[in-house]
């Protein structure tokens, strides 16, 4: 049985403030906005501590809608809170009129890395906007790939980049790298011993990508739109490869690009 909501009817709404502002930076926790996030989490085992509601009823008929499976879950100890007070619990307020906390799972980098299925890892290079790191966790989790793998700045669970996911960081793993990325990257290799291909996406310098040669278990790697991957990473890369344009486009939205190589992989399958 998943685990359902844990609000406490009884949290005054200065303390709710207080528990959302805080949530927003705590890096055990996930601070999931509107229904599709908080039904995705759910689906996918996510341990839900609060959630906030301002009109139970017309939650409850929207959920009858797009998320039957979760709808008791959704509802079961959420605190109904004025408009005002839920207005105050994000920087925008859901329009769905739910907002929850769920604690985040434990993510060992290391044992996804050496994970023997054949499914590939994406890999985002100092990623800079976080509403497309949330689209390429989206993207990936549909593709059902191994996780999604960061380096830079960026928390990829940061609360703008769970908006962008619906969520969906829950249903795989998704993590940051720290500053030895492209050594354990490099080096990554299964419990039986095999490396992990570097398939770097380079518009600049790639073969054009063909269907079904992408290798397994590889890792996919992609750069921000306008300086693409490290030079570091391009020369440790296995494989380089573009996709096929019309002349005269320069680049491709990231989430674009990791759907399209995503697919490739999938429909190669």
């Amino acid at each position: 049985m998943q685990p359902s909501a844990e609000t406490d009817p009884g949290t005054s709404n200065a303390d709710l403030k207080r528990i959302f502002r805080d949530a927003r930076r705590d890096p055990d926790l996930a601070v999931l906005e509107g229904l599709h996030a908080l039904k995705h989490a759910l689906r996918f085992g996510a341990e839900v501590l609060h959630t906030a509601v301002v009109a139970p009823e017309e939650l409850r008929a929207l959920a009858a809608t797009y998320a039957p499976d979760v709808l008791e879950r959704i509802l079961a100890g959420a605190q109904t809170v004025p408009v005002e007070v839920f207005g105050s619990l994000a920087p925008q307020a859901p329009t769905t009129g739910v907002i929850a906390i769920a604690r985040r799972p434990s993510i060992d980098p290391d044992a996804l890395l050496a994970d023997a299925r054949p499914a590939p890892i994406v890999l985002l290079e100092g990623p800079r906007d976080l509403g497309n790191i949330g689209a390429c966790v989206r993207v990936a989790a549909a593709a059902d790939v191994a996780g999604v793998l960061t380096t830079g700045i960026h928390d990829p669970w940061d609360p703008a980049a769970l908006r962008g996911s619906a969520g969906l960081h829950f249903a795989l793993p998704v993590a940051r790298l720290g500053d030895d990325a492209l050594e354990r990257v490099s080096s990554a290799a299964a419990g039986r011993g095999e490396r992990r291909p570097l398939v770097a996406l380079d518009p600049d310098g790639g073969e054009p990508l063909g269907a079904g040669w992408l290798p397994e278990r590889a890792i996919l790697a992609f750069g921000t739109e306008r300086q693409g991957l490290s030079r570091e990473l391009l020369d440790r890369a296995d494989v380089l490869v573009r996709l096929p344009m019309r002349e005269g486009v320069s680049s491709l939205n990231l989430a674009t690009s990791v759907a399209a190589l995503l697919y490739a992989w999938r429909c190669a399958r």
